[in-house]
């Protein structure tokens, strides 16, 4: 695979905007100067992602993820630094050089997930090819999807194919390509039988699943024979690229919709997806077929809290679809459902009535689940008591799932009103049932319930600013100092004493020229690995007369490297210029008094550095001591006086007193 050249990846770094692309992925909202929303690496109810569109970097504080835009996308997809790279290249239309084709070798040496995923790219554009230009294709693929009424740009919109009915044309062109039959079956598009490879999808309409990002994760496929003993519908089976319980169809194309409208209509299949879009309804996703969980809802969530389910007119698992009603109450979001006329689905009304029509039908049959749930459950049996007693249980117990006290008192409100029940008798109940499932959960019942705060689980993550190399945290603190205004303030000027010559005169030199020049001197490196790799990187660049800023380090190759800027990044904030003028105040930052930051962070170093020595000798001299070697007793003692005399006046630099 071409390694992207350096210049390249400055444009694409200098192009892309890290809002737009996490925007994809999570609802932001504006905060200050910042952009803020739910994690997308963990389950929370409170905001703690932070996206700064001014330096371009992310902060999750609840996992202590961050960094650019490509770590964003190689925590969040698990993209490879390349893949990333190449993701932000395609999105924004920027070229990249051509690339070798890949032989065998080649793709035996990239990771399983990327192999798996470039199979079902290759796959995807096959069977686009074989619907419109083979024989078979346009005959029976395309002929299909034109007699659904779809049109060729939502063909083309949704990246619908055919596989060929021949046993193995697929599978024939993969391995010819170059690709292992391993990885064929394990992403479904191959099975083996008597030492026979054919196409497990052969001879059926082929409805690509993408990832948020538009990666193919895996294939639906419809079978056009009309005999009830094969399944209609195939799909990919579960691997490490495809987990149909974390994946919505049609997600890719809904996301920007589903922000903007703030809904997200929730369909059953592929088809009922792609002709609500056909009629311009775009905030729509299917579970495709299968009951909804718990990680689609999450998915959901990330970009609208509110959900608007469609069901089918006739459809005779509307009943037993309530348990998804309440997964998605159990996850805070609200819900509405369209119920459509009695024989008719979304694909099928989507296309009877035309798209004004449509919208005009979801907005005024759109009832809150309360009211549905009660309408189909008290269908015939109106006066009859035991139903009514048995409809209210089943609506207190999907409203003692909603976490927000307030939207539980409003429907608990709602239900004493409907059913003319005492309001004491259903929160009573609601009571009894949230304390049941607390007790569940091992959680506080009630009041902690509500108010109080998730003690957050033990940290498992070393935190990027402070990874645990030494266990002198003075050490790690004045090296991270250290780094941060090598980092940040590495390209600034400042002047110094020289006493060259024989004569004390001023000269101007770089900020990271004075660090490096003081570290160089006492023949002093970093402990902690990263910020080693950080300082080499500037002292390479001394060396050949460059100096590097900031953006340099948040574009490196190294995720880690990046991490620990964007954390040193986030950590500036600033008070506006203008509220300084409203208050008439003055501040004193740290820009204002550079050089005395600068040495005050040297000198700190040098004394942490010397401290640890010191530590490192009093522990040596425990174990000399038993074994009575007066001489190096005698060497370490010595050692340890002279340190002692250089931190002394590292103190005077310092203006500060050492207690001992």
């Amino acid at each position: 695979m071409a390694r992207i050249p350096a210049h390249t990846i400055d444009d694409i770094m200098q192009t892309a905007r890290i809002e737009e692309v996490i925007g994809e992925f999570v609802s932001l909202k504006r905060a200050g100067s910042s952009l803020k929303g739910l994690s997308p690496f963990t389950d929370e109810k409170t905001a703690s992602f932070v996206v700064s569109p001014a330096k371009q970097i992310f902060k999750c504080f609840s996992t202590g993820k961050g960094g650019s835009v490509v770590t964003f996308l190689m925590e969040k997809e698990h993209y490879s630094y390349p893949e990333a790279l190449r993701w932000l290249a395609d999105k924004y239309g920027i070229q990249l050089p051509e690339e070798e084709a890949q032989t065998a070798e080649e793709l035996a040496a990239v990771t399983e997930r990327e192999s798996l995923q470039i199979i079902n790219e290759f796959a995807k554009n096959h069977f686009k090819k074989n619907i419109q230009e083979t024989e078979e294709g346009k005959a029976v693929g395309l002929s299909y999807f034109l007699e659904r009424g779809f049109r060729q740009d939502i063909i083309n919109k949704f990246e619908l194919g055919y596989c060929l009915n021949s046993g193995d044309d697929f599978t024939k062109a993969a391995l010819a390509k170059g690709y292992k039959l391993e990885y064929l079956e394990k992403v479904g598009l191959s099975r083996t039988k008597d030492d026979r490879s054919f196409d497990f999808f052969r001879g059926r309409v082929m409805f690509p699943i993408h990832s948020i990002t538009g990666r193919v994760l895996g294939f639906g496929g419809r079978t056009l024979l009309a005999d009830k003993k094969i399944a209609k519908y195939f799909n990919s089976p579960e691997s490490i690229i495809y987990n149909k319980s974390d994946i919505l169809y049609g997600l890719y194309l809904a996301k920007g919709d589903m922000i903007k409208y703030d809904n997200c209509f929730l369909v059953e299949g592929y088809t009922d997806v792609i002709s609500m879009h056909q009629a311009g309804v775009q905030n729509v996703v299917s579970s495709s077929g299968t009951s909804l969980t718990e990680g689609q809802i999450k998915l959901i969530r990330r970009y609208t809290q509110n959900i608007t389910i469609l069901y089918d007119g006739d459809a005779p698992g509307i009943k037993a679809s309530f348990r998804g009603i309440d997964l998605i109450l159990e996850e805070g979001l609200n819900v509405r459902v369209v119920l459509f006329p009695n024989g008719d689905d979304p694909d099928s009304f989507a296309k009877r009535v035309g798209a004004e029509e449509l919208e005009l039908y979801l907005k005024n049959n759109s009832k809150d689940f309360l009211t549905f749930k009660a309408e189909m459950l008290l269908q015939g049996g109106d006066n009859d008591p035991f139903q009514r007693v048995k409809l209210i249980h089943d609506i207190v117990h999907s409203i003692s799932l909603i976490p927000d006290t307030i939207s539980r008192s409003i429907y608990a409100n709602e239900i004493s009103e409907r059913f003319d029940i005492d309001i004491n008798t259903i929160n009573q109940q609601l009571a009894k049932l949230r304390t049941a499932t607390a007790a569940k959960q091992r959680i506080e019942p009630d009041a902690a319930f509500e108010y109080a705060p998730k003690p957050k689980p033990a940290q498992t993550q070393t935190p990027v600013s402070s990874p645990k190399v030494t266990s002198d945290t003075n050490l790690e603190a004045a090296e991270y100092n250290l780094i941060r205004v090598l980092v940040k303030y590495g390209t600034f000027a400042v002047e110094i004493d020289s006493y060259e010559e024989g004569s004390e005169q001023k000269v101007e030199t770089s900020v990271s020229e004075l660090i490096c020049h003081e570290l160089r001197r006492d023949d002093l490196d970093f402990v902690n690995p990263i910020y080693k790799e950080i300082y080499g990187v500037v002292l390479k660049g001394l060396d050949e007369k460059v100096f590097y800023k900031t953006s340099y380090f948040l574009r490196h190759e190294n995720q880690e490297i990046v991490k620990i800027i964007s954390q040193m990044e986030l950590e500036d904030y600033q008070l506006s210029h203008n509220w300084l003028l409203k208050h008439q105040m003055e501040t004193n930052t740290e820009l204002d008094k550079l050089k005395s930051a600068v040495l005050e962070s040297v000198y700190k170093y040098k004394s942490a550095k010397i401290q640890s020595r010191i530590n490192a000798i009093q522990e040596e001299l425990a174990e000399v001591e038993e074994t009575e070697n007066e001489k190096r007793a005698e060497e370490l003692l010595m050692e340890q006086i002279v340190l002692e005399r250089i931190k002394m006046a590292l103190s005077a630099q310092l203006g500060i007193t050492i207690l001992r």
